[in-house]
């Protein structure tokens, strides 16, 4: 089984920052890609942001210059850095991995149980 176990959450003023981790665990052979969807109340989970093994990075509209997704491949750890935060960004944020737990095994994608980020205005 593979899990994931997210940190990072929290309350903060507007235009202040916060940074998210999340450490994946268990048998895994790679993981591509590794991000962050969210989801708040009332609407649908959206992707906020997904790196690839090989770094490269996806961003939704709403987060470009704002958020910064990296990566520890040894570590199998993603962390999103959230700068400029917004009320807006308030939501629980839900980390997901895409792993392939052997050479030539399909992939599989595992999520965290989520961390609260709240942004208040």
């Amino acid at each position: 089984q593979v899990q994931l176990v997210e940190s990072g959450g929290g309350l903060v003023q507007t235009g202040g920052s916060l940074r998210l981790s999340c450490a994946a665990s268990g048998i895994i052979f790679s993981i591509n890609p590794m991000g962050w969807y969210r989801q708040s109340p009332g609407k649908e989970r959206e992707l906020v942001a997904n790196i690839g093994s090989g770094g490269s990075t996806n961003y939704a509209d709403s987060v470009k210059g704002r958020f910064t997704i990296t990566r520890d491949n040894a570590k199998n750890t993603v962390y999103l850095q959230m700068n400029s935060l917004k009320p807006e960004d308030t939501a629980v944020y839900y980390c997901y991995a895409n792993v392939r737990r052997s050479l030539g095994a399909l992939s599989n994608t595992y999520w965290g149980q989520g961390t609260q980020v709240t942004v208040s205005s």
